[in-house]
């Protein structure tokens, strides 16, 4: 990457509950190119400032300190100013010509990216509901750079555009159609993160497959059917809690156990809400951590029983979705779980071999791209996923669009 001192510059921002990755793409021509990422992780005086080149090289790694401030929503922002002094003088201190946001819920209205005004984001805050633990802290940025710089034009990305192929089956509930006409379907989520990798994945192979499973393995976790690169089925649904254990949310359970606990236990709506969110997944069954990491170093019973029920439902959602595509070409695995994890990745591997999954232990013990073993019907990747360079672009042409063109 030449110095992009001088150079137009682009700013993506990935807010979620517990981080902030911000990343600076340069325009010179081309598709927007990496310059910077900043990961700050966790808020407050104990978060983090993580800085690195395109290249991966460290070039900070500070506490950001101060004093606690009086919410929440206080130390985030002031994490966000944080991470944008630390860019300034890197960029020459100019600031950025645009941003572009991932945004987990769309809903039913936006299909593609959006450019962001007072009336879109009036509309984007009536899906926090359906978001909790993402929404609000999507949002929260976009507030925070207008008043900044008010002229700074701004690009909403939505998780839920991507599966906005999937055929009509595949989207709803069994409810009476006047819940479903109104909204109440399937959206499915990290559909930036599956973009990213349908569109990896051949340059990768050398080829190009036709049914492919994509496993999104992270804090949050799902599975996606690609036909041909387009989404066909997804593991998650209405929110972001449908689908898989995660890391602390429960993912699919019987609906009445909601019932239950409100009828039999006296829990209110937000108790629900907190126990299926952020008590329960990995968390709640280990009683340890919701951290696969940690998981993989204890040797409590407890722990792997966790990663026991992990691996065990993702091989039954990877079998549902193997029987929506009617057959599998390749699996990949990405996310931080998914790109990290060769103990989990193994698991996953045994339990799909009668799909046809055949593992090189070797290749996956050492990180490579292609871990599948030369006999395997199937072909099994390990494909990094690049939601900030997916934004990136999808900025830059939903600006085009729009009739304002930044390079």
């Amino acid at each position: 990457m030449r110095d992009m001192m001088g150079l137009p510059h682009l700013l993506v921002v990935n807010a979620g509950s517990s981080s902030l990755k911000l990343s600076v793409f340069a325009l010179a021509g081309g598709d927007p190119v990496l310059a910077h990422r900043v990961l700050v992780d966790g808020f407050g005086p104990d978060g983090r400032l993580v800085a690195r080149d395109a290249a991966g090289r460290v070039l900070a790694d500070e506490a950001l300190g101060g004093q606690a401030l009086d919410s929440p929503d206080a130390e985030r922002e002031a994490a966000l100013l944080a991470a944008l002094a630390w860019l300034e003088p890197r960029t020459g201190g100019a600031g950025p010509v645009a941003a572009g946001h991932r945004i987990v819920h769309g809903g039913l209205r936006f299909a593609e990216p959006v450019v962001l005004d007072a009336a879109v984001l009036e509309a984007l805050r009536r899906f926090v509901p359906l978001a909790p633990l993402h929404q609000p802290h999507n949002l929260a940025p976009i507030e925070t750079l207008w008043r900044r710089a008010p002229a700074l034009p701004q690009v909403a990305c939505f998780d839920t555009a991507f599966h906005r192929t999937q055929p009509p089956v595949a989207r709803q509930y069994a409810l009476p159609r006047a819940l479903t006409e109104a909204g109440v379907r399937r959206y499915g989520f990290h559909g930036l993160s599956y973009e990213s990798v349908a569109g990896a994945l051949p340059g990768l192979a050398g080829r190009a497959f036709e049914r492919v499973v994509v496993a999104h393995l992270g804090h949050g976790a799902s599975l996606c059917a690609l036909r041909q690169g387009r989404s066909v089925a997804t593991t998650m649904g209405f929110t972001a809690l449908e689908g898989l254990p995660m890391g602390t949310r429960s993912g699919s359970i019987d609906p009445a156990i909601v019932l239950y606990l409100q009828r039999e236990h006296g829990l209110g709506l937000d108790e629900v809400a907190d126990l299926l969110h952020e008590r329960s997944g990995l968390l709640g069954v280990s009683g340890i951590s919701g951290d696969v990491r940690r998981l993989l170093a204890s040797d409590s019973p407890h722990a792997a029983e966790a990663l026991d029920l992990f691996v065990y439902r993702i091989g039954r959602e990877a079998g549902s979705l193997a029987a929506a595509l009617g057959g599998l070409d390749a699996l990949v695995f990405t996310g931080g779980i998914g790109e990290h994890a060769a103990p989990v990745r193994a698991r996953v591997c045994a339990a799909a071999a009668w799909l046809g999954v055949v593992l090189d232990a070797e290749a996956n013990d050492r990180g490579a791209a292609c871990i599948s073993a030369p006999g395997s019907r199937v072909a099994v990747w390990v494909v990094p996923t690049d939601e900030e360079g997916v934004i990136a672009r999808h900025t830059r042409a939903a600006l085009a669009r729009a009739g304002t063109p930044i390079g």
